[in-house]
């Protein structure tokens, strides 16, 4: 399948991304009719325990199924979807323990939990439409346009290849007795086709001095831009130099894409700083199921 056709709703379903995140673990599922694909859902897949197991990969923030667009009454519409689901679900058959995050877009689960699979809630915040920057200026809150303005006077933003500077930024969000997802390395394997394919940029940000204080990573596709990770150096995070960085990689990402996705969090400090920039809360969908030795490791695990 050639790239211009094959079927996703975000970056993250794309095949080249799938390659460089999870390279030889992952597959896709897929409904066709008449040689025609009319649903699609990418899965890792990985061996524990000697049974089949699907998690989401690297960097990865959603996955889920995609439908080629369905004409029709909305009752046809979820009828239809209602069989292509179930046909997806079936070819899930083998995994014994799966688990991912739908893309906002997938808004119906329905089929899923008729088949025995869990859901819990999520959500991330995206401005629909960057096109104008002068519009998004506009619908943030006062206290981010003053933290931007502040940084302004003190900051100055530019692009960068340097990877092993965004990283060591990225590593500074886990100091406390945590790690961070993946390796430089891993890292350094999914820039390289980011930008292979046109699809990533890192920003970075430095003082009067010179000094980097601050660096953040986004990517893109046809959909929308997405803010993968970053951080600031201690030493300046009231300085309001985050809030100035993201923006400049919004106003970016108003010449490549239609939206910006902040890919959102649960905790309440970020999910606050992302509803700053006048961004759109969207649910999305967390999807588990558990079977077997997975179902009972699980439910030990919730009890003690």
């Amino acid at each position: 399948m050639s790239e211009q056709k094959e079927l996703t709703n975000c970056i993250f379903q794309k095949s080249w991304w799938l390659d460089a995140v999870a390279p030889g673990q992952w597959k896709s599922i897929e409904v066709e009719k008449g040689g025609e694909i009319f649903a699609r859902m990418p899965v890792v897949l990985s061996s524990q325990l000697g049974r089949k197991i699907s998690v989401m990969p690297l960097f990865t923030q959603v996955l889920g199924p995609c439908f080629k667009p369905l004409p029709g009454k909305e009752s046809s519409v979820l009828s239809k979807e209602k069989e292509l689901m179930t046909e997806l679900i079936h070819q899930l058959s083998e995994v014994d323990y799966f688990k991912q995050r739908f893309h906002y877009s997938i808004t119906n689960w329905l089929p899923f939990y008729w088949n025995k699979f869990e859901q819990t809630t999520r959500y991330t915040y995206v401005l629909e439409d960057i096109s104008d920057p002068e519009e998004v200026w506009k619908n943030m809150q006062g206290n981010i346009r003053r933290e931007i303005k502040k940084a302004r006077s003190l900051m100055s933003i530019s692009q960068s290849d340097d990877i092993e500077l965004m990283w060591k930024f990225h590593c500074l969000n886990f100091e406390n007795n945590s790690a961070p997802e993946g390796t430089l390395n891993d890292f350094k394997r999914v820039y390289k086709a980011c930008k292979e394919h046109e699809a990533g940029q890192i920003f970075i940000a430095n003082d009067e001095s010179g000094k980097t204080v601050s660096a953040l990573f986004i990517v893109w596709d046809e959909h929308a831009a997405y803010y993968l990770f970053g951080g600031t150096d201690d030493t300046f995070k009231n300085t309001g130099v985050f809030s100035f960085l993201m923006f400049e990689a919004i106003k970016f990402a108003s010449t490549k894409t239609k939206a910006f996705d902040f890919e959102g969090s649960m905790i309440e400090s970020i999910e606050r700083f992302y509803r700053g920039f006048g961004a759109t809360q969207k649910p999305y969908f967390h999807i588990s199921r558990s079977r077997g030795v997975f179902k009972l490791l699980m439910t030990l695990k919730n009890l003690f």
